[in-house]
């Protein structure tokens, strides 16, 4: 009997493989948790700024820090723009890592209308001389 307590060998690589993956997946789940955080945190105060700006304010990079702020993210900078429109960048820090996200807000920029297409004439049909 040299097999004696190999199972017991067997059952604790088992259970270290098994904690090793629940580990993982709470490492995955905690950086997804931390990205969809600065993405919430940076379209909130984008949106924030934007519509201060709407409103005729006169800091939206005030607001937009406020908001990122509440939203569990410390604003790393602010780009108002000169049609009324604010992006925002955002970090989120916690042990495992750094997460970061930028947004824009603000009216659709404007284009230049299409040109105009012209289809190509085609030319006559061939006459026929019989």
């Amino acid at each position: 009997m040299r097999d004696a307590g190999s199972g017991a060998v067997l059952v604790l690589a088992v259970v270290a493989v098994a904690l090793s993956l629940v580990l993982a997946a709470g490492l995955v789940g905690s950086a997804h948790v931390m990205a969809a955080t600065a993405a919430t945190a940076a379209d909130l105060a984008a949106l924030a700024a934007a519509q201060h700006v709407a409103d005729g304010g006169a800091d939206p990079c005030a607001q937009a820090a406020v908001a990122a702020r509440r939203n569990g993210a410390p604003m790393t900078s602010c780009t108002p723009g000169p049609a009324g429109d604010v992006t925002v960048r955002v970090r989120v820090t916690s042990a495992i890592g750094n997460a970061r996200d930028v947004a824009r807000a603000g009216p659709r920029p404007r284009r230049p209308p299409p040109a105009p297409t012209r289809r190509p004439r085609r030319p006559p049909p061939a006459r026929s001389s019989r």
